[in-house]
């Protein structure tokens, strides 16, 4: 039986308490959520949004869950009048400084911010501030745009280039109404340290930093189907979600499943995020070829080509030795594949030359 003095009460139920753990994660221990615009399990708290405010008996003012820890006999309340009353205002607030219709917001991807407004619903439709951020206009990278007029000042692009990245290639500057995402000296993405990552538009809550090409194409996120698959870039094994218009039969966009949920914890690198192109690219091959009397390569089935190649292999060996054949895999493959062809090579053929281009 836990001692009563290690406990801590959150809305009527009995919570251990852990050392240095939040108000917020103590209660998604018990299944109740506390919403949050700027909060990331990768990255240290920043309480900007005040929208996980919860009441602390004995505080004068509500605390924000994300960054108050937990202590012995806290008792806390994450609904009820006040609590909530503060969920509608700040959500208002935000509303108000950014594109209020959802439809608008979301021409890239989703907006946790309307999400959040429709759940816990508003204050009220006030009228929309005029944005005093600045764009960077000159910004010529071909992935990633910033819209200044969906930014809410979170600072969760921010501090993910800080804390997961480690580049700081964008930061938070001026003051006020001005706050705006930055760069040293207003440089283009491609001019600073950033390795165009996309982790920024994974996890804007408002389409402020948003996808270049994906914007370009023209289909919201709402519009396209997830299919989950594994990068082929390197053997890590990523997972990756493609983002398929099943109209056109066209990949718009990759983008990460959610963190905590797959090997990469919601991260990608500029090629697993945004170099998929090669996909309908017009010289990407998409039947195999094999090479025909008068030298040409010409349209074949997979069964052609593998009796082609395996009747190759086989000629080499009878008349040069098994060592006179190599087998070369890539790191796109995957361990399975790669262990395969190790095998096939050694135990098929009898040679040892075999090689993996990750290891040069």
């Amino acid at each position: 039986m836990s001692d009563p003095k290690s406990l801590l009460v959150i809305d009527g139920n009995e919570v251990d308490v852990r050392p240095g753990e939040t108000i917020l994660h103590a209660a998604r221990r018990i299944g109740i959520d506390i919403p949050t615009l700027c909060h990331d399990d990768r990255l240290d708290p920043a309480a900007a949004c005040r929208l996980c405010l919860v009441e602390v008996e004995g505080a004068r003012l509500m605390q924000p869950a994300c960054a108050t820890r937990t202590s012995s006999n806290m008792v806390v309340r994450t609904a009820g009048g006040r609590v909530e009353r503060n969920r509608r205002f700040i959500l208002s607030l935000h509303l108000a400084d950014t594109i209020q219709e959802r439809a608008v917001c979301e021409d890239n991807g989703p907006s946790r911010l309307h999400e959040m407004a429709e759940l816990h619903g508003t204050a009220g439709v006030w009228p929309a501030i005029e944005s005093e951020r600045a764009a960077r206009p000159d910004d010529d990278n071909p992935y990633v745009a910033f819209r200044p007029d969906r930014c809410i000042a979170c600072s969760l692009c921010t501090r993910y280039c800080d804390q997961v990245e480690a580049v700081s290639a964008i930061t938070m500057a001026a003051r006020g109404a001005r706050t705006t995402v930055s760069t040293a000296d207003r440089l283009a993405l491609t001019d600073t340290t950033c390795e165009l990552c996309g982790g920024c538009i994974d996890v804007c809550p408002t389409g402020a930093m948003s996808e270049r090409p994906a914007l370009v194409y023209g289909k919201p996120e709402a519009e396209l189907e997830k299919v989950r698959s594994t990068c082929n870039f390197c053997g890590v094994g990523c997972q990756v979600d493609l983002n398929v218009d099943r109209a056109a039969n066209h990949v718009v966009k990759v983008t990460s499943p959610p963190p905590g949920t797959t090997v990469n914890d919601g991260n990608l690198c500029v090629k697993g995020r945004f170099a998929n192109d090669f996909i309908h690219h017009e010289d990407r091959l998409t039947t195999p070829l094999i090479r025909a009397e008068d030298g040409s390569l010409q349209p074949a089935s997979w069964e052609e080509a593998l009796a082609r190649t395996v009747e190759g292999l086989a000629r080499v060996k009878s008349e040069h030795g098994a060592d006179a054949l190599a087998f070369i895999s890539s790191s796109r493959c995957t361990v399975e594949e790669n262990y395969l062809i190790q095998k096939m090579a050694r135990a098929a053929y009898g040679t040892h030359n075999v090689h993996q281009c990750a290891a040069t």
